[in-house]
């Protein structure tokens, strides 16, 4: 049968263009306002049909594609051979241990991208550049960070899939290819920060005797050994998890208790939103805390992590627990998370802080620790990294200080190599409808993450090798909009979130937040590139601003159409200019 609407109209929200029997109608936004044509008796009919579909999803079933009916297996399938089942509580309280440790597990998988490698390195250099003066920022960070996850939380909830797929199935094919590469870019470049870190590690346990270059082959064989612990169920592969995050906790806390950090300036700097005496080195570091915290991938990995429990969606009661208690969950894992960031922060704050090259050089020189060549005799500020840092703390505090710090550097890269290779899978799965094995996917993003980290460990030091972390988290800020943008749009869509749809505070607050987090990141950009001292790289530069503000403008474009600014949509042909048609499918006969 051939379409119904006569006017062809370039949609900015089309349905799912696999053409199943089975999908359900998205409708438009806003929903209830009519066209301005008057429609035909087999129009009518359809009309009908979809209005049936629409009340039914209202009244108890707001998700878009029932589980096993989005055109195929579940994705989720993929990772979780079983679902958690959640605890029937009878009692009428308000709170169930029972059910938030059914639903314990995701939201720690997630924070686990807040504990990466190259949110260390930014939270040493933060202490070391700034002392107890930026923790505040790092606090605002993650409080922002936690209400973007409670967005990709209830979207997974309530519609059944995650933001790969509802970008998919919303969002026209250029578009969408171009998305997904942009997310891909992230992805990879969070893998060559964790790749890093490990290398890291495992020369710093070694004492120099593994180099930096067999390191980085070293996580290519154990990360596909760990890969395969989800075999034996998924609560243990969580287990797992928190054992990693455990490990984090143990080795920075005891750095922490070893520096033994003044804890008056330490609250000072949490809750004082000031930094008195800064310019731009710690300007520059502020607006860097906040493009190492909020990573792009970790949006859509959430999205995806909340399906592994047993919800029944056609029950808003279910629903509304689920949102519950994935948000408390998801604010421990948070806040736990936050509290290994400070443990570092306030360590090289308190041990770094205002010491010169040549002060450390005559420490280490003391102590008999190797590595002298890494502070030259001169009087400038020290500046630090994961590998300077871990030398740092053994000349100061000893040996033990030495090692542990590399064993948490090794947790946190393991740990966040493993998220980062799952949250690529669901990435390639959602935007391309590919269904590859996991041996697949983790060879494809090695390889290509690997690849010049290999090249820069074989051919050049262990300062480059870190330095590369400043341009990987310039690439991760420039990939934010393109997670931060869909996940406000698609929320506040009342036609696929039915009531769950984000209210009017959360649209702005949400906006602004994203605002505000996406100009932050351009600044970080221009910083970086500014440094550069190049006029090709400048005009490089230039072109691809252009372009990729032309994307984000786009982006940005459906998004307040989302949010009811209708009059921006440039198609619309209605009388009172207010509404907003999609071009819709054709209907298949069963």
């Amino acid at each position: 049968m051939k379409r119904f609407s006569s006017s062809k109209m370039l949609s900015f929200l089309t349905t799912d263009r696999t053409p199943h029997p089975e999908n359900i109608h998205i409708s438009s936004l806003p929903p209830s306002i009519p066209t301005d044509q008057e429609p035909t008796h087999g129009e009518e009919d359809m009309a009908q049909g979809e209005a049936v579909e629409t009340t039914q999803t209202q009244r108890g079933a707001p998700s878009v594609f029932p589980e096993g009916q989005n055109g195929g297996t579940d994705v989720s399938s993929t990772y979780f051979h079983h679902k958690v089942p959640i605890p029937d509580d009878d009692s009428q309280m308000w709170f169930s241990f029972r059910k938030l440790w059914a639903f314990t597990g995701p939201g720690f998988l997630m924070s686990i991208a807040y504990l990466d490698p190259g949110n260390i390195e930014s939270d040493l250099q933060s202490g070391a550049k700034a002392g107890f003066k930026l923790l505040w920022v790092l606090l605002g960070a993650t409080v922002i960070g936690l209400l973007l996850q409670r967005l990709a939380a209830r979207l997974g909830v309530v519609t059944g899939m995650h933001l790969a797929e509802v970008c998919n199935r919303q969002y026209p094919t250029v578009p969408r290819i171009i998305l997904w590469l942009m997310v891909e870019l992230a992805i990879i470049g969070s893998d060559m920060q964790e790749v890093i870190g490990c290398a890291i590690a495992f020369n710093l346990l070694s004492s120099g005797r593994i180099p930096l270059w067999g390191g980085v082959l070293i996580t290519i064989i154990d990360t596909f050994v760990f890969l395969f612990l989800d075999k034996y169920g998924l609560r243990k592969l969580e287990a797992f998890f928190g054992v990693l995050i455990t490990i984090m906790a143990i080795t920075f806390g005891y750095e922490y208790v070893t520096v033994r950090p003044d804890q008056g300036e330490l609250l000072q700097g949490m809750f004082m939103p000031y930094c008195e005496g800064c310019g731009p080195v710690q300007l520059e570091q502020a607006v860097g805390i906040v493009g190492a915290v909020i990573m792009p991938h970790n949006i859509y990995l959430h999205s995806a992590l909340v399906k592994s429990r047993q919800i029944d969606r056609s029950s808003k009661k279910e629903l509304k627990e689920a949102n519950k208690y994935f948000f408390i969950e998801s604010t421990i894992a948070l806040f736990l998370s936050f509290l290994i960031n400070v443990f570092v922060v306030a360590v090289f704050a308190e041990a770094v802080y205002g010491r010169t090259n040549i002060e450390v050089h005559d420490i280490c020189n003391a102590t008999g620790i190797l590595h002298l060549d890494l502070f030259p005799m001169n009087n400038e500020t020290l500046q630090v990294d994961i590998y300077k840092g871990g030398v740092v703390l053994g000349c100061i505090f000893g040996p033990a200080a030495l090692y542990i710090w590399a064993v948490g550097i090794l947790a946190a890269g393991q740990s966040s190599t493993m998220t980062g290779t799952y949250s690529g899978q669901f990435v390639m799965e959602g935007f391309l409808n590919l269904r590859w094995s996991r041996f697949s996917r983790v060879l494809l993003t090695r390889s290509i993450a690997i690849t010049p980290t290999l090249l820069v460990a074989i051919f050049q030091d262990v300062t480059h090798l870190t330095g590369m972390n400043d341009f990987l988290n310039v690439l991760q800020s420039m990939q934010l909009p393109f997670a931060l943008i869909p996940i406000l749009t698609f929320t506040s869509l009342s036609s696929l979130m039915s009531e769950f749809a984000n209210g009017l505070f959360w649209k702005i607050g949400g906006g602004v937040v994203i605002l505000l987090v996406c100009c932050i990141n351009m600044y970080f950009v221009v910083i970086y590139v500014t440094s550069l001292n190049s006029v090709w790289l400048y005009v490089l530069a230039a072109f691809l601003c252009i372009a990729y503000l032309g994307f984000v403008g786009y982006l940005t474009w459906l998004c307040l159409i989302a949010l009811g600014v209708s009059c921006l949509d440039v198609t619309c042909r209605a009388r009172d200019d207010t509404t907003v048609l999609i071009e819709q499918q054709p209907e298949f006969d069963s």
